[in-house]
């Protein structure tokens, strides 16, 4: 274990002993709460609890109140081993029926932690840190609902959030960084900013891009397809829905069915299967069994089309590899409590691509795979991830083909993430149940780290398929398949960028890259002469002829973060000039005529210049 490591364990064993702490406070000050789960998580922790009434932010001020009195208190953490059966009287004397449902989960016979600290006694594996009194900074973050155990059938709970430090001078750190990027949110800014909305009319987790969103969802298209055509791919378009028989095939469903939307059944068979089922029971397998009945699913992958239309073709040893990519929307039931701003969405769109090729190609088809990831995140300045190698659990059932191939597979990603010098980890068990996956875990402005672009050697869906190629020997082979989404899902990109770079887009990004304000009306015409230039060199510009005073104008572009704002009086009207200012690169104030303005903003756009700060 190396330093940092080191360190990061120690603070997560602080927070998960905060989290005891939450515990205790709450149950001082509600004796019937029932408790769950406390974990450390990344930037905090959390406890889930089930209380007598809904809390407010009084009760937060109260309970970290009551959380500081036990810090004081000094109280030491006792480590307790017991059998299951004593664990479980124990919890029953405290009438603490979520953990005893915890409890049902370990096997019998088995022995059981748990943790005292003053009056509270937790079911916990630990570490813990030796008192309470070794937290010196704690603070309350917010309350959030959740289901127990996830499932929206469940009770739900009211979960506390809260972080701890081993310094006040690092809490009030990670304060003001949270302050910062609570302005910085893209929920925020996207509403700011006029990118996007989610209307409850429409529906929760279904974006509406404005004119300016779309503008910047088409550059980061654009900029992919201009790389994807060097890399020779071809692009296709399939439709939002497909027969369930298509996705029962490919196995999505129902390995994938709770996350679904549910089937649409043709409307003749709905009535016949309703007429002749007595019980919901008997009319469901009448649905999803029988074979008279026809049913279709929104699409949740775009893969088992792809599949469809290698399928529709002969393909020769010689035609491949095959790269089919397509900007496809799918569909995925996200339960409500789970929905956030662009990042956890009900639809979005895939920068999806299938890659079909022969065993002697795979290598160089994986290094092209991430050669396309390298040029996005270096383009975009977001060099902070890490590699996540996905590998399947021997033990789940949930993974289809044979161990031959998945081992074959694995060994594959291994070998490519080792060509990124980036920090990787194995996390088995996050495989997708078709093949293993190398997942690119992007670090965002305040910590949290999210899951955007993937790359994935599959063995098992071209098999399932049937589909193959003649090989030299005239003979059929299966072809192996690499599903690849540098993006990840366009939406949640778009969320993560727009807080990466706060609004403060790069120019080539940017849905507004000048505006200009001409100091008085008599100068309109020739900021509308101006405009028509920008125009006509492809930037997209605006003319503010409202009557407002020039400062009240900069002011406001300042706060719309338009890149350059050209001023133009009298002076520049003579001398054939704007007056430059911008947001994302100082250096280049000043005075420039129009040609040498176009010029210089046709390079910075070509060459996706990024902010000056970022480039420090």
């Amino acid at each position: 274990m190396n330093v940092n490591e080191g360190q990061n364990e120690a603070l997560k064993q602080l927070r998960h002993s905060a989290a005891h702490v939450l515990g205790a406070a709450v149950l001082r000050l509600f004796p019937t709460a029932k408790y769950d789960i406390g974990p450390a998580i990344d930037n905090g922790f959390y406890y889930d609890f089930d209380l007598p009434r809904t809390l407010t932010a009084k009760d937060l001020e109260a309970i970290e109140a009551e959380m500081k009195k036990i810090i004081a208190a000094n109280f030491p953490f006792e480590r307790l081993e017991v059998s299951r059966e004593e664990a479980k009287k124990q919890m029953q004397a405290l009438n603490q029926t979520y953990k005893l449902e915890r409890l049902e989960d370990i096997p019998e016979g088995e022995t059981v932690s748990l943790y005292k600290s003053g009056e509270f006694l937790d079911l916990c594996r630990g570490p813990h840190i030796a008192k309470t009194g070794e937290i010196k900074a704690i603070k309350l973050l917010n309350i959030a609902g959740c289901y127990y155990r996830g499932d929206e059938h469940r009770q739900q709970l009211q979960r506390i959030y809260g972080t701890a430090f081993f310094s006040q001078e690092e809490l009030d750190a990670y304060l003001k960084q949270l302050e910062w990027a609570r302005e910085h949110d893209h929920r925020k800014l996207g509403v700011k900013l006029n990118l996007f909305m989610i209307d409850n009319v429409v529906g929760q987790g279904l974006i509406l891009w404005t004119p300016k969103g779309t503008i910047l969802r088409r550059q980061l298209q654009s900029f992919l397809e201009a790389e994807l055509e060097k890399q020779n791919y071809v692009q296709v378009i399939t439709p939002h829905i497909g027969k369930l028989d298509l996705f029962k095939i490919s196995g999505h469903y129902p390995y994938y069915k709770d996350s679904q939307f549910a089937p649409i059944w043709e409307r003749d068979s709905w009535k016949k299967a309703i007429e002749s089922s007595k019980s919901c029971q008997e009319l469901q397998e009448h649905l999803e069994v029988k074979t008279d009945v026809e049913g279709f699913l929104l699409k949740p992958m775009n893969c088992p089309m792809h599949v469809r239309l290698y399928a529709a073709q002969p393909h020769s040893y010689r035609d491949l590899p095959v790269r089919m990519a397509e900007f496809g929307t799918v569909y995925r039931w996200e339960q409500s409590g789970e929905l956030g701003g662009l990042t956890r969405v009900r639809g979005f769109t895939q920068d999806d691509a299938h890659i079909f090729c022969r065993e002697d190609q795979l290598e160089d088809e994986l290094k092209g795979c991430l050669k396309l990831i390298n040029i996005i995140f270096t383009t975009l300045g977001m060099s902070d991830y890490r590699v996540r190698i996905s590998l399947r659990d021997p033990e789940s059932d949930k993974y289809i083909g044979d161990d031959a191939l998945w081992e074959k597979a694995e060994e594959g990603l291994r070998k490519a993430a080792k060509q990124l010098d980036k920090p990787a980890t194995e996390a088995k068990g996050e495989a997708a149940f078709y093949g293993p996956k190398l997942d690119f875990i992007v670090r965002d402005v305040i910590g949290r780290e999210w899951q955007l672009g993937t790359i994935q050697i599959d063995y098992n869906l071209p098999y399932r398929f049937k589909i193959s190629y003649i090989g030299s020997d005239n003979q059929p082979h299966v072809p192996i398949m690499i599903h690849r989404a540098p993006f990840g899902s366009l939406e949640r990109f778009c969320g993560l960028l727009i807080e990466h770079f706060g609004g403060d887009f790069p120019l080539w990004l940017s849905p507004e890259q000048v505006r200009i304000l001409p100091i008085n009306d008599d100068l309109i015409p020739y900021a509308d002469e101006i405009f028509a230039r920008l125009k006509a060199a492809h930037i997209r510009c605006s003319v503010d002829d409202h009557s407002e005073k020039l400062g009240a104008k900069i002011r406001q572009a300042e706060s719309d973060k338009v890149p350059y704002v050209l001023v133009v009086g009298a002076k520049e009207k003579e001398n054939r000039s704007v007056s430059v200012r911008s947001r994302c690169q100082p250096s280049n104030n000043g005075t420039y005529t129009i040609e040498d303005i176009i010029a210089l903003l046709t390079k910075e756009i070509d060459d996706k210049l990024l902010p000056e700060s970022m480039r420090k």
